[in-house]
């Protein structure tokens, strides 16, 4: 391999040097990008850098001869069917970001058992030359509704910075057995993992076990049948595993159709035993700036419970981008 200067993109702003090498070269170690950094063999605008070193779109980035820099092997051909799958989940889409409508019972990911999953299909995307799109943030499998996906991983990084620094705004429907009471509110309830795997559950647990993590989630009642039954909109204030679901629970009304948490009380008769939990809306600041929201319709299951039940949701709102 002889040396080779190649200039950083918009896309890969601020990115740290030792991972802007290894989206290039998956096979090279940090071992030798450090190596090739300390010795000066590695340079950014013809000068010594660090792995640490942020990138800046127009710098030159100048690329030794390096040991085990072999590309990857090209990725299939994309399968026509599984694209065409994916695009009848798709909302909204532009040249930095994919919105999915996702169905109850398929994965975001892979695990134990889990055969098909959305991060896997995503290869079906990816444009000729380009990146394969890359998930942004996950939700349960039994969850219906919006997945976020950044086409390039320059957009990633920055939605994952937004989730992280909490400038996103998720909405959740569910129907409930039950009403809560009172009829809106914070739980502020800490959360613990037990077991791994896919056997693990998250429950409740006392702020100071060393286990526990914070978590806060907003409800509110939209509608109720009686007391029987009711249709919350839920936030995520924190962002855990399993957190609406189990918050859901320690007010004494879990979640119709959950499969782990709530017992028998979660499985009422007459009604679709499927998660009903839906990711209704996300607002989002828009990588190219302003704000993007965008709703996703309510899965078979729920319409029919909202039917059975009188709930009217009403029509869903377009998605719609704010100038920057």
């Amino acid at each position: 391999m002889a040396v080779e200067h190649v200039t950083v993109t918009e896309d890969e702003a601020d990115i740290r040097l030792d991972r802007w090498f290894r989206r290039r070269y998956p096979n090279l170690t940090q071992g030798a990008i450090q190596k090739a950094c300390r010795t000066g063999q590695i340079r950014v605008d013809g000068k010594r850098a660090q792995t640490s070193t942020r990138l800046l779109p127009g710098q030159e980035v100048r690329i030794p001869p390096l040991p085990d820099v072999s590309r990857p092997a090209p990725p299939p051909p994309p399968d026509p069917l599984t694209r065409k799958r994916l695009e009848s989940m798709i909302l909204y889409q532009d040249d930095s970001v994919i919105v999915l409508n996702k169905p109850s019972g398929l994965a975001t990911q892979g695990g134990p058992g889990i055969h098909e999953h959305i991060d896997m299909m995503l290869e079906a995307l990816r444009p000729e030359g380009g990146d394969k799109p890359r998930l942004v943030h996950r939700i349960d499998r039994d969850t219906s509704g919006i997945l976020l996906i950044a086409r390039t991983p320059g957009v990633a990084a920055k939605l994952a910075a937004a989730f992280r620094e909490r400038e996103v705004e998720k909405t959740y429907w569910a129907i409930v057995t039950g009403r809560p009471n009172p009829a809106e509110g914070i739980v502020d309830q800490p959360l613990a993992k037990v077991g791994a795997g896919g056997g693990a559950v998250v429950v409740p647990a006392d702020r100071k076990d060393e286990e526990a993590v914070s978590a806060k989630s907003a409800y509110e009642v939209v509608d109720a049948a009686a007391r029987k039954f009711s249709w919350l909109k839920l936030s995520p204030l924190t962002g855990r595993t399993h957190q609406l679901r189990v918050h859901c629970e320690s007010l004494g009304t879990p979640i119709v159709g959950d499969p782990r948490y709530g017992g028998e009380k979660a499985h009422p008769e007459g009604f679709a035993d499927r998660l009903h939990l839906h990711a209704r809306e996300l607002d989002i600041p828009h990588p190219q700036g302003g704000r993007l929201k965008v709703a996703a319709p309510l899965p078979p299951h729920m319409k029919e419970t909202f039917s059975k039940l009188g709930f009217v949701a009403g029509s869903t709102p377009e998605p719609t981008r704010t100038p920057k």
